[in-house]
């Protein structure tokens, strides 16, 4: 693996010489060019620390990459279909992958490249992942309808729960609590107990197929996406957690499926935000409760953008299909800017400065 690090970081440094070299004052010259991460089409991306990131993609690959420094850390190789789901334990060197495979595998980044854990037992592709917040236990959901809760250090299956129509899109655990939440093609998000592995709330069922889902660092908020087309049913949701079903605000906007909706880390006395990222090929800003789009960035050529993983209040990582990983910078642009540009209607600069 030394090996192939030193190659990756060799032509990494060529691709940044060569683009330094371009004087051009388009905007695609501004974007620095790394080492992709991938071959083909990425699935989903999250933060291992402030800065490495975890990627997956159709290559069945889990990659460790500096985003900073624009070098690939690691590759790790166990799967033999592609990699829909990454997470990671905040704090830890581990990281969990959920594949077209119908496994998940648990890796260290600091045990070797092979996988530490295998958790066997889905009959069909995987797409939730969730650890709780202790570390002991992981819930994963599948196609198959079934939710599962394994301990981790045994990577036994503890307790399993089949739902008719429960087509599982995405996974949350609430942070500090015993409760998950899940979204699902039959268009019903849920809310479990793991305690009793029982569904303790349903919110009323959308009109469209929930496609993502993600907490509030504080536990009070849900924000949920929609598939779509067309500008209808391309909606993200913003629930009352202590309110099951209680809906705040809705973020409209996009023009096609809205792929994965996340909460952003506070700038600093400013304002709670919301990204979202989509089919559309654009990301965008939200006031989380006004609903405002602060700034869109639209990514033409980049394909659906399906996951998106905030490091800080100003970087922003996106995963595509056709360009790989974006690192998005988020700044307040000059109080000019209120209605015109990239920043939009907030003020906010939004763009790309790499790409990997």
């Amino acid at each position: 693996m030394g090996k192939l690090q030193s190659k990756f970081r060799k032509r990494s440094e060529l691709y940044r010489a060569s683009q330094a070299e371009k004087t051009d004052n388009t905007f695609d010259s501004q974007v620095v060019q790394y080492e992709p991460a991938h071959h083909g089409s990425i699935n989903t991306v999250t933060t291992l620390s402030p800065d490495l990131c975890v990627s997956g993609g159709s290559d069945q690959a889990v990659v460790v990459y500096d985003w900073k420094q624009g070098r690939m850390c690691q590759s790790f190789q166990g799967h033999n279909r592609e990699v829909t789901k990454v997470i990671c334990y905040p704090g830890s060197t581990w990281i969990f992958s959920a594949s077209r495979d119908k496994t998940v595998l648990m890796w260290d980044l600091n045990q070797g490249d092979e996988p530490i854990q295998e958790f066997c037992g889905h009959e069909l592709v995987v797409n939730g992942l969730a650890i709780s917040p202790d570390g002991r236990k992981l819930c994963t959901g599948s196609r198959d309808n079934w939710m599962c809760l394994w301990d981790i250090e045994s990577a036994k299956c503890e307790q399993r729960h089949n739902i008719s129509r429960n087509l599982v899109t995405h996974v949350c655990w609430v942070p500090a609590s015993s409760s998950i939440v899940q979204t699902s093609e039959d268009k019903t998000i849920r809310v479990w107990d793991s305690r009793v592995w029982q569904v303790t709330n349903t919110f009323p069922a959308k009109q469209y197929i929930q496609t993502h889902c993600d907490v509030s660092p504080n536990g009070n908020y849900l924000v949920s996406s929609s598939n779509g087309f067309g500008g209808q049913g391309c909606e993200a949701t913003l629930w009352d957690l202590r309110q099951p079903g209680c809906k705040v605000v809705e973020y409209r906007g996009h023009l096609q499926t809205t792929a994965c909706s996340v909460f952003l880390p506070m700038h600093p006395g400013g304002t709670a935000r919301v990204g979202t990222s989509s089919h559309d090929s654009s990301v965008k800003i939200w006031d989380q409760h006004t609903a405002v789009c602060l700034g869109t960035l639209s990514l033409e050529g980049a394909g659906p953008l399906v996951s998106l993983a905030p490091s800080d209040s100003s970087n922003l990582l996106c995963a595509s299909f056709n360009n790989g990983v974006h690192h998005i910078q988020v700044d307040q642009g000059p109080q000019q800017a209120q209605s015109s540009g990239a920043g939009g209607a907030g003020g906010l600069d939004v763009k790309v400065v790499a790409r990997f």
